[in-house]
């Protein structure tokens, strides 16, 4: 995903200007007078002495519109037009010196507007009732309001009405509750997954909704830009940053996540001729280590037996499926659970998965898959469609000799191994899958050749030990061609497979009686070695 960079010349000396009239446009937008005083939100709160430490810091922080600051204060737009519910803290209750010094700096700038003053105001005109409602705050966030509290937080006195609005004065500040994202960016013990979550952060300029003013020196000049920010891993994993969407996570702090971090990083390590390699390998051991550590609770059916991550693909249950997760499984080891605005962080010390329970996984090159067939001599070759449990994908490969006598060869392209080590197998079908009362009780014999590239990207082969292999007839079998083979790169989403799996039929003239020449293969397949047959 690439970022759309448009110019936005002579911008910078109509922000000023276009500021006050700007805030006029908001004031249309929002305006919804509510009667009861004539005075504006911002004059009813300057009445108030216990309100003067408020009133400061929205004197002093500035309103952002797609993070570029407008020249108008928070104290101005609420003696303007648009229409407010403030929750307003009395002095006393919040750091007002931090918040000014804050406020002084760009970066801060912003941070206040977020996490404190749009913490305090709502768009909508909200009454403090005893019934409790939700009211959505003006930083995305949704709290309740009702029976003298908003949250957990007292209300002082209610329903203060203003010409543009409602008040209520706050026995104290309102908590800023993270979302899971900002949990990950800004708690100190996540702060290393942070680093790696906002190096994906970008805004896309939204051409189709800015407003433009025209062309200068044949440049268009945008009064009104529109930026969408987005962040790439998130639209992989999770939104984590949505707070209208509900989710589960688990996270190791600091130390756990830089052991599982290095281990996973070796598997991604890229030969030398991959483009951009070091970037490709940062990204996926990063998703190899999120992948499944999100849960949307839109999709659980039964949390406490199983969660499935948004990885989980129905043709191969096998993955991102956890069972029994809080009794026994990875979120029984949280050592702190984090509630967040938008769902529960399981803070654990260690990574709780297992390499091959996520990313380090199996790998199949599918017999029937006649695209994987990369070239073949002496042979020809057809798809045959067998639904049986013992059968992968319900599909095998009928390889026939040209002539009674032809040792065959085809090579089979192998996608999206990692580096480490694989016993790598073929799977041979017994002649009775295709008729069960076949009377050919041959086996077949033939050797293996694993071809890949070593870290130069140089090719290389491995004759499997120079050994011929022999299938069982009577049953499904896995044939371990080389056991513990170690892939010293990683081939993973890549257009060019450098690997793949040369299978030779090895049949003297004199032992045709006794072996079979045509060979039904269901798949070439790869396995962490460390995981049993």
């Amino acid at each position: 995903m690439n970022n759309k960079k448009y110019p936005v010349k002579a911008l910078a000396a109509v922000c000023a200007t276009l500021a006050l009239a700007a805030c006029a446009e908001w004031d249309d937008h929002y305006d919804a007078s509510v009667g009861g005083s004539d005075m504006t939100l911002w004059q009813t709160m300057k009445q108030q002495s216990q309100l003067s430490d408020f009133c400061e810091v929205l004197e002093q922080t500035t309103v952002f519109r797609q993070h570029r600051k407008t020249g108008v204060s928070y104290a101005q737009l609420l003696d303007g037009g648009q229409s407010f519910t403030v929750l307003a803290p009395v002095n006393g209750t919040f750091n007002k010196d931090s918040l000014l010094r804050l406020a002084a700096t760009a970066q801060g700038d912003s941070m206040v507007e977020r996490s404190f003053v749009l913490n305090h105001l709502s768009r909508s005109n909200v009454s403090a009732l005893p019934a409790v409602q939700e009211m959505r705050l003006a930083n995305t966030k949704r709290i309740d309001i009702g029976g003298g509290m908003v949250g957990d937080v007292r209300i002082a006195t209610p329903n203060i009405h203003a010409h543009n609005g409602i008040l209520h004065v706050m026995q104290s500040r309102v908590p800023y509750n993270y979302n899971l994202y900002e949990a990950m960016t800004d708690l100190p013990q996540f702060s290393v997954i942070g680093e790696y979550l906002r190096q994906y952060e970008e805004d896309e300029f939204d051409e189709n909704n800015s407003l433009s003013s025209g062309m200068v020196d044949g440049v268009p000049v945008y009064v009104d830009s529109v930026v969408i920010e987005r962040n790439r891993l998130l639209e992989k994993v999770g939104l984590l940053n949505a707070e209208d969407s509900t989710y589960w996570m688990v996270a190791p702090t600091t130390q756990g996540w830089q052991r599982a971090w290095e281990e996973a990083l070796s598997h991604f390590a890229y030969d030398a001729t991959v483009d951009k390699r070091d970037s490709i390998q940062q990204y996926w051991t990063s998703r190899a280590l999120l992948d499944d550590a999100v849960f949307s609770m839109t999709i659980q059916n039964s949390p406490e037996d199983s969660l499935i991550s948004g990885q989980y693909d129905r043709r191969h249950p096998e993955y991102h499926v956890f069972y029994k997760p809080l009794s026994e499984g990875i979120l029984s080891r949280a050592e702190r659970i984090i509630h967040c605005s938008n769902g529960l962080l399981y803070q654990t010390s260690e990574w709780p998965f297992r390499p091959e329970e996520t990313y380090f996984r199996e790998v199949k090159s599918e017999g029937e898959e006649t695209a994987l067939v990369l070239d073949y001599n002496s042979c020809t070759y057809g798809t045959r469609i067998f639904s049986a449990d013992s059968v992968s994908e319900n599909g095998y490969l009928d390889i026939v000799p040209a002539t009674a006598t032809a040792n065959w060869n085809a090579t089979f392209k192998v996608e999206n191994t990692l580096a480490g080590s694989y016993d790598v197998c073929a799977i041979i079908l017994p002649k009775s899958v295709y008729n069960p009362l076949s009377p050919d009780l041959r086996p077949c014999k033939f050797r293996a050749q694993i071809n890949y590239v070593d870290e130069q990207g140089a090719s290389q082969s491995f004759n499997c030990g120079n050994t011929t292999f022999t299938s069982n007839p009577l049953r499904v079998d896995t044939v371990v061609l080389a056991k513990g083979f170690t892939l010293p790169v990683c081939n993973y989403d890549q257009v060019n497979s450098k690997i793949s799996v040369r299978l030779t039929c090895n049949i003297l003239a004199r032992e045709t009686a006794n072996y079979a020449r045509e060979m039904y293969l269901d798949c070439i397949y790869l396995r962490p070695s460390s995981k049993e047959e």
